[in-house]
């Protein structure tokens, strides 16, 4: 029997999963969680053989969770199951450890196959996906990533700084230096090129 945890933060999503999966032969739904944190408290509690998690999840994002979950608990595998279809997402979520990436829209035979393919020790990327595996790594550094990401929020220079305990000058040398990395002509730009490649 394949044990897995459904986490999303939808309940109607997740309940639909939890019914779907349910239903299958050998698939045994052992718990849900609708946040990142929830998830691996769970996980640690279960110890299931899959967990079904989305990329935006409330707290800790689902990509943070499959890199906790790779150091934490190796036999618990992760497929990643998103509506973000950049090639960056998906990059970053194998990258985290995940063994699987499934777009939303897939049928529910498609889901139920790749939870059994990963139980089994395979790997499974979703058909509109393949060939993005070796989608162009982010040019930016972890810092600078970090900085954008608040800067897309709508976040001042000052207000990040307080949020990073840095100086409003350190704030903006990182945001210069990212824009002058994407090639963009102003911080929004920036923001946008960064979101579309799945780098923030």
């Amino acid at each position: 029997m394949i044990r897995v945890l459904v986490v999303d933060d939808h309940d109607v999503v997740r309940s639909g999963l939890t019914a779907l999966l349910s239903a299958e032969l050998g698939i045994e739904v052992a718990g849900q969680a609708a946040d990142g944190p929830a998830a691996l408290v769970e996980a640690q509690r279960l110890r299931p053989d899959v967990a079904l998690l989305d990329i935006d999840l409330p707290v800790l994002d689902g990509i943070t969770v499959a890199a906790e979950l790779a150091h934490r608990l190796p036999s618990c595998r992760v497929l990643m199951l998103t509506a973000l279809d950049r090639p960056g997402h998906l990059r970053r979520a194998l990258d985290a450890g995940a063994a699987g990436y499934l777009l939303k829209s897939a049928t529910p035979a498609q889901t139920a196959d790749a939870v059994r393919r990963i139980a089994a020790g395979g790997r499974v990327i979703d058909p509109r996906m393949r060939g993005e595996e070796r989608s162009v790594a982010s040019p930016l550094t972890d810092k600078e990533t970090e900085t954008l990401r608040l800067a897309a929020t709508g976040a001042h220079s000052r207000e990040i700084a307080a949020d990073l305990f840095l100086s409003v000058g350190t704030v903006r040398n990182r945001l210069s230096s990212a824009v002058g990395k994407l090639h963009a002509r102003t911080l929004v730009d920036a923001v946008r090129i960064a979101t579309h490649q799945g780098w923030l």
